[in-house]
C-alpha cells in the first residue's frame, strides 16, 4: 500500500500579490469552494441565457493533461471551454489569460484566480523560454489549459490566423490537444460590450491531436498552429466567418 507524502505548497513563500502573478500557484481550499460555486452558476446562466449547445462532447477529457483551442472573439470564450468539463478536475483547468488585459489591476487579477482559475501569459513575451513552465507545468502536475491561439480576440468575429506560440508548448509532446469551435459568442458579447446578449451559443469539439512527433523547432512550432487551426475552421458550420488572411494563408 503507497504511503501519503506531504508536501508543502509551491506558492507558499509568496506574497498574495506574487501569488497571483506566480505559474506556481495552487489552489488553496477558499479557492476551490469559489471555482465550484462559479462552475455551477455559469453552467446555469450559459444553458438559460445562451442555451449553450455542446456537440462532440465525447471528444472532451475526463483527466488532465489536455490542452482546449478555440477561435477566440468574446470574454465568454474561457467560460465556454470550461463549462461541460468535468467538475472534479475544476482545480486542475487553468485559462490562460493576457498578462496585461487580467493581471495588471489588482481587482480583475482577483476575480481572474479566485473565479477563471486563470494563469498570466505576457503576449510580448512569448518565447520558448517564457513557455517552457507553462509546458512543464502541464505534464508534471498534471493539469489543463484553455488556450487561444490567436493571441488576442477578434474584433470583428473572424477568426484570426493561429500564433507559433501554441507550438513552443506542445511540439515533441504527447500531451492530447482538443479542437473547439465557438459559434455565437461573438455575437453575443463582442469586444467593448460589457453585458452579454442573449444569444445561441454552439461549441462544436473535434478529435484531440498530439504533437510528440513534431520536432520542437521554429518549423515545428508553425506546423502545430497550423494544423490546430486548420481543425478549428473544420469544426466551424458553413458560412461561419473566417478572415481573409486565414484564407490566404490556406491557399498558399
Amino acid at each position: 500500500m503507497s504511503q501519503w507524502a506531504f508536501e508543502p505548497a509551491r506558492d507558499l513563500t509568496l506574497t498574495r500579490k506574487e501569488r497571483r502573478q506566480s505559474l506556481r500557484r495552487e489552489s488553496d481550499l477558499l479557492e476551490s469552494g469559489c471555482h465550484l460555486a462559479w462552475a455551477l452558476g455559469m453552467r446555469a446562466y450559459l444553458k438559460l441565457w445562451h442555451g449553450l449547445t455542446v456537440e462532440g462532447r465525447e471528444h472532451l477529457p475526463l483527466k488532465p493533461p489536455f490542452v482546449l483551442v478555440a477561435n477566440h472573439a468574446s470574454h465568454l470564450d474561457a467560460l465556454l471551454l470550461a463549462a461541460p468539463l468535468p467538475l472534479t478536475i475544476r482545480d486542475q483547468v487553468f485559462a490562460i489569460a493576457a498578462e496585461d488585459v487580467f493581471f495588471e489591476k489588482t481587482s480583475r487579477a482577483v476575480l481572474a484566480t479566485t473565479f477563471l482559475n486563470a494563469l498570466p501569459i505576457s503576449r510580448r513575451r512569448a518565447t520558448p523560454k517564457a513557455l517552457s513552465e507553462f509546458r512543464q507545468r502541464l505534464v508534471d502536475e498534471p493539469c489543463a489549459y484553455i488556450l487561444f491561439p490567436e493571441g488576442g480576440r477578434s474584433r470583428d468575429g473572424q477568426m484570426l490566423p493561429f500564433k507559433p506560440g501554441i507550438g513552443m508548448m506542445l511540439a515533441e509532446s504527447p500531451v492530447p490537444v482538443v479542437p473547439c469551435h465557438i459559434d455565437g459568442a461573438f455575437a453575443a458579447c463582442p469586444a467593448g460590450r460589457r453585458l452579454p446578449l442573449r444569444r445561441r451559443i454552439t461549441i462544436r469539439v473535434g478529435a484531440s491531436l498530439t504533437f510528440a512527433e513534431v520536432k520542437n523547432n521554429r518549423a515545428g512550432w508553425v506546423d502545430v498552429a497550423g494544423r490546430l487551426q486548420e481543425a478549428v475552421i473544420r469544426l466551424a458550420p458553413a458560412g461561419s466567418m473566417v478572415t481573409s488572411s486565414v484564407a490566404k494563408a490556406a491557399e498558399e
